[in-house]
């Protein structure tokens, strides 16, 4: 089954329409928050997003690559950064985001990760009530349904509409990833519970073995509501504002070449994720003055909207050989997997493309709790190579004389990956306007690895000396496991396996995980960067909230499809406490 939005009347723009609520972007928040509140059944809601639905091909863990190919993509990339990204197609990193009923739902790696307890503390102490982990909790469990045979089920819910369950085919490499860990001192975690620390193979937003998507999990069934319209194609083009009152009335959008309007006699609340609705609030005028005036574009609200931006950067280019097939092969992906998968057998099609286990390590460099990871690390029982280099390392830009040099003499080689991800970068990026037209995206700048003090640099670099030491296990010296040795180009003048030879790997590499945050960045009025408030209420705009990821103040210790779909759960319940039990305030 798909989840097609049926042609008919009730599907279809009326110009000037009215509706209590309307949702730009039907991601992972907007989708959550659509469902939610069409549970009034008296509010009428309207749902835009700009892509088009899924189609069953969605459901295939094992593509999830391939649909950063596809219209289902954005197609976003990074500006040119001096010394960064050296070894990628025009030294320009692609930033995937999703585009369709389900945002990045249908295109990420569905690796199901919340974050730590301390990342939203901090929320709290930088002066967001009501953000704390105790707080935040009970939207955790709400929204999910742990089906993993390892769990702190006093931590997990039940009973919610994502679907979290083990991934049902694992690879021997796999397995040795594990042990190794434990042989260095590392517990065994569900890494959602009670401690981040640790190893664990991944847990996936998966059902029955499939996909689990924000519009499989909150919006297939929830569509059949009379009150729900969800209109596909509809590029939301401006919110409405009034000049005077500095209300938010509705927006305007586009579909098949006709402009409409849309009118919200309650709220407009973007969710168009970390790019498009810092976009949607600059060109209806709220942003940074003197960037909206350098594009005549009417100055309604000066606020530092777009100008921070936090990302987690990886590095792929580290691959263990070993004298074992205990790998992922090309080979072993052929046509009886499917014949499997299509017949709910467990299936090599079910893997994550590729990820099988997260660890989370404390490096103890700045870091001093030892409660709070500074790395994630990401194991694969494959790597770039796998595919022939014909599509992963494409998702990543990585140019032909990089693959050639590196992956490609091993292509018919056992061999696995682990990919250091740094979770709390200090490093930060902004995005500009490129033009006032909506139909042309924002400029996005990592600048990444700029920290004064090069944290980010070391932090990297102990990660290395991490996995290298995870390789010299027992564990895996039982297969003669070594680091790939060959030089990356461009950084042969460096001693191989030397800080400053790392350093220059990491420049020409490393690669975005898209999990972008903190453009429309959540704190309290007194707060220079905050752009909401702990309701998400945009500051000086009445009847108009942000709610996605955009809103995360600091990078979380965590994919952000998690984090999103809890930010969908609470700006729910906030609306129907502010609408329910009270009027609208004014602030």
């Amino acid at each position: 089954m798909t989840g097609k939005i049926p042609e008919t009347s009730r599907y279809k723009p009326i110009n000037g329409e009215e509706f209590d609520f309307i949702i730009v972007g039907a991601g992972s928040a907007g989708s959550a928050i659509a469902n939610r509140l069409s549970e009034i059944a008296q509010w009428k809601i309207l749902l835009l997003e700009a892509g088009y639905p899924p189609v069953e091909v969605h459901d295939m863990p094992i593509l999830a690559p391939v649909f950063q190919f596809t219209p289902y993509n954005w197609k976003n990339l990074m500006e040119k950064q001096d010394y960064m990204s050296l070894g990628l197609e025009d030294q320009r990193m692609s930033w995937p985001r999703g585009k369709g009923i389900g945002g990045s739902s249908l295109i990420n790696y569905m690796i199901h990760v919340r974050g730590n307890r301390l990342d939203y503390d901090k929320w709290a102490a930088m002066g967001n009530p009501g953000w704390s982990y105790d707080d935040l909790l009970p939207y955790f469990m709400k929204l999910e349904e742990t089906r993993t045979r390892h769990q702190d089920s006093q931590y997990r819910g039940h009973e919610g509409y994502v679907k979290v369950e083990d991934v049902p085919i694992r690879t021997r490499s796999a397995e040795t990833f594990i042990e190794a860990l434990q042989q260095m001192g590392y517990s065994y975690v569900d890494y959602n519970g009670y401690q981040q620390i640790g190893v664990s193979y991944v847990q996936a937003t998966l059902q029955d073995s499939r996909r689990c998507s924000a519009e499989k999990a909150y919006l297939r069934k929830a569509q059949e509501r009379g009150n729900l319209k969800i209109i596909k194609k509809a590029l939301v083009t401006k919110v409405i504002i009034n000049p005077i009152t500095l209300e938010a009335e509705g927006v305007e959008y586009e579909r098949d070449g006709m402009y409409y309007t849309a009118k919200a006699r309650k709220e407009v609340i973007l969710s168009a994720g970390a790019f498009h609705s810092p976009q949607l609030l600059m060109l209806s005028g709220i942003g940074p003055r003197y960037h909206l005036s350098e594009l005549d574009i009417p100055v309604l609200k000066d606020l530092p909207v777009g100008q921070k931006m936090y990302d987690h950067l990886s590095f792929p280019e580290l691959v263990i050989t070993l004298n074992e097939s205990i790998v992922f092969k090309a080979s072993s992906f052929g046509i009886n997997e499917f014949k499997k998968y299509f017949s709910n057998q467990p299936s090599l099609i079910s893997t994550l493309g590729g990820v099988e286990a997260l660890a989370y390590l404390n490096l103890n460099l700045t870091n001093r709790n030892p409660t709070y990871p500074d790395v994630e690390l990401i194991f694969m029982g494959g790597g770039l190579h796998s595919d022939f280099g014909l599509i992963t390392r494409k998702t990543f830009r990585i140019t032909d004389r990089m693959y050639n040099r590196i992956w490609k003499p091993i292509e018919n080689e056992n061999a696995c990956q682990i990919l250091p991800m740094l979770v709390h970068p200090k490093s930060y990026g902004y995005i500009k306007l490129k033009s006032k037209d909506p139909h042309v995206q924002p400029k996005l700048y990592g600048n990444y690895l700029t920290d004064a003090y090069n944290e980010d640099v070391r932090t990297f670099i102990a990660s290395i000396r991490a996995i290298q030491e995870i390789i010299q296990t027992p564990a895996f010296q039982r297969y003669n496991a070594q680091l790939l040795d060959t030089p990356v180009p461009g950084c042969e003048l460096f001693r191989f396996d030397s800080d400053p030879y790392w350093e220059c790997a990491l420049r020409h590499l490393a690669v975005t995980l898209h999990h972008q945050v903190a453009t429309c960045k959540m704190g309290p009025k007194y707060d220079p960067e905050a752009i909401v408030d702990s309701s998400l209420r945009v500051y000086g705009i009445k009847r108009l909230r942000v709610a996605d990821a955009s809103v995360i103040p600091l990078p979380v210790t965590a994919h952000t499809n998690v984090p999103a779909y809890m930010i969908g759960e609470k700006a729910s319940d906030l609306i129907k406490q502010d609408y329910m039990y009270r009027p609208y305030q004014n602030y």
